[in-house]
Order: structure tokens, then sequence, then C-alpha cells
């Protein structure tokens, strides 16, 4: 099961590193089944961590900054935009 597991997430281990491996997938393994134990007799199935839904803000209209107060403080510009160096060179 390990090589198999090794296989699909492409991944290689030595020998040593597949026998703590084992050992790990063992106590998961162990973990879920004690797990089963717990007696769930009547309770609901859980979706959410709690009870509150989609606690969201009101929209508010507020005012914004005029285009020449936004490009006062910008290293390079021209009347409408920012300048920014180019990062994308034509390939010719």
């Amino acid at each position: 099961m390990v090589d198999k597991l090794a296989h699909l997430s492409r991944l290689q281990f030595n020998e040593t590193e597949k026998a703590e491996i084992k050992n790990d997938l063992q106590r998961m393994i162990g973990f879920v089944e004690k797990l089963n134990e717990v007696p769930l007799d009547g309770v609901e199935p859980m979706l959410f961590m709690s009870d509150e839904v989609n606690v969201l803000r009101e929209d508010e209209i507020k005012g914004s900054v005029s285009r020449e107060e936004a490009l006062k403080n910008a290293p390079l510009h021209d009347e409408q935009f920012f300048k920014v160096p180019k990062v994308i060179k034509n390939p010719k």
C-alpha cells in the first residue's frame, strides 16, 4: 500500500521511510477505528462550525477620491493613468 501511495503521489521513499509511513498509516487507521466506537445516536451532522449565517455588513455608499487626488502621490503618471514599468516583452 505504501508503494502504491508513493507511486500515486509521485514520491520515492527508502525502506526506512516506508517503515515510518506504514507505522503512521496504521496509527491513523487505528484512530479512525477508535472514532467509530463513539456513540452518535441522536447526534445531528454538523454542516457549519457556528449557528451564524452570512454575517455580512450592510453596503454603504461612501465618497471616493478624485482622479487628481489619486494620482497626486504616484511616482509616474500622466493626466489620467498610473504609469508602471513594462513587465511583458513582445516576442520577436
